[in-house]
């Protein structure tokens, strides 16, 4: 598939972008292991969060699926998940492996978990090594990379644990885990990560405490052999998909867009955050909460954008979204930098270097460093660029079309419909002049 997008065009109107693929994911994962029914409304119907659907309809689980986002989802409680009998593929979904990974592990069966070529070079120790320390045994294939093997186990025990690394896929692999293990699973993480899964537990009837260590680390802990209830559960918009018209009506002059229904839980506004920073004109509306996740409209308007350099207390919480904010950077006045961002170089494509690559490509000017980059405001010609299948950087070169010259053409964005159907579509009813083929 390939994206082109022609110079010019004012971003104006109302948009709701897809439900959030975090909440998407746990919704299905968490629902599935409840007793009773769970009804979801909003439910992200990409290929990402639908590979987790798939999986656990595979494992036993009765999911009725309505066009519109609602599904019913037929619990089966903590122990009455079903061998699949066949390997789970997971496609491009890094969410997906890292989270079954925690939950499968406490199973009485044995599991296996693939996915397409991009998620297979993805680092998986991450959680199988700390999962091994509680009694989980999980092969993986070669240099900690999928496929993996989990040997389910009944003898799983809680342990404390340390993030090496801010990441909630991490932190709710074990947690999942926990929910098997003997005792408590105390997990501390260095920084503040996505607590879409302590939430999600607590609004199934599950206990999670947390507790702060200091101004940016805290501890969560789950006890196993508890139980959860199904409940109802909206899906709010994502804010990581939000977050590309956030950019883009903020650099295109005479731009004015609504979006409505994001998701604004606190450990994900750092894109918020950051383009306020840089001078931004955004604003919440209708403040409210939609269960345990607050939900708002965000109103953004055009700006002129400075450089500054990015707060790396903020970087956990817009790791999704920096594609996009180096978009942003390119549009401002002077240099951005960006630091403590290493994380983005096991995302599903490398995206320090491939941003770097398509800025250049396009005649922009930054430069890559081990955990991040500096980016210069820039007048961008236009040309051809590889997403090299990352949707994220699909959807970012689309929104630097908005400040080029002549036409941006970007080239493999198959992999935009893991976490945004429909975006071009979107896009186009917003304004921006862009065409697939």
């Amino acid at each position: 598939m390939l994206f082109t997008i022609n110079p010019g065009g004012v971003l104006t109107g109302t948009l709701r972008v897809p439900g959030d693929k975090s909440i998407s994911h746990r919704s299905v994962m968490l629902g599935s292991i409840a007793e009773g029914v769970t009804e979801v409304e909003g439910f992200l119907q990409g290929e990402d969060s639908l590979a987790t659907l798939q999986a656990f309809q595979r494992m036993g689980v009765q999911i009725d699926r309505e066009s519109n986002g609602k599904l019913r989802i037929q619990g089966r409680g903590l122990r009455g998940l079903q061998d699949p009998g066949v390997a789970l593929d997971l496609g491009n979904s890094g969410t997906s492996m890292r989270l079954l990974t925690g939950l499968l592990a406490g199973q009485s069966f044995s599991s296996r978990l693939t996915g397409d070529e991009s998620l297979n070079s993805r680092p998986m120790n991450r959680v199988a090594l700390p999962l091994g320390e509680m009694g989980a045994s999980i092969e993986t294939s070669g240099n900690g990379r999928p496929p993996l093997l989990i040997h389910g186990s009944n003898g799983l025990r809680g342990i404390e644990y340390t993030l090496p690394v801010a990441s909630a896929q991490i932190k709710s692999s074990l947690l999942l885990a926990g929910l098997y293990a003997s005792g408590h699973t105390t997990i501390t993480e260095p920084a503040p990560t996505r607590d879409h899964t302590e939430r999600m537990l607590r609004s199934l009837g599950y206990e999670v405490e947390t507790e702060a260590q200091s101004a940016t680390a805290s501890r969560i802990t789950v006890r196993g052999g508890g139980s959860l209830t199904g409940t109802k559960l909206s899906v709010p918009a994502d804010i990581s998909s939000a977050a590309f018209f956030m950019v883009a009506a903020s650099i295109v002059p005479g731009s004015e867009l609504l979006l409505r229904d994001v998701g604004v839980n606190p450990t994900r506004t750092g894109i918020v955050h950051i383009l306020r920073a840089m001078g931004a004109d955004l604003s919440f509306e209708n403040e409210r909460l939609w269960g345990a996740e607050p939900v708002a409209d965000i109103r953004v308007r055009y700006a002129q954008l400075r450089g500054i350099e990015i707060d790396e207390q903020l970087v956990p919480l817009a790791i999704d979204e920096f594609p996009v904010i180096f978009i942003a950077a390119l549009a401002a006045e002077g240099e951005t930098i960006l630091r403590g961002a290493r994380e983005l170089r096991v995302k599903e494509s490398d995206r320090i270097a491939v941003m770097e690559e398509g800025i250049l490509l396009l005649g922009g000017k930054a430069e890559a460093t081990d955990d991040g980059m500096s980016i210069h405001g820039s007048t961008l010609t236009g040309g051809r660029v590889d997403s090299h299948g990352d949707h994220r950087i699909a959807m970012a070169f689309a929104v630097a079309g908005l400040l080029a010259s002549g036409p941006v053409h970007i080239a493999d964005c198959d992999n935009v419909a893991t976490s945004f159907p429909g975006f071009a579509e979107l896009s186009a009813n917003a304004g921006m002049n862009i065409t697939v083929q």
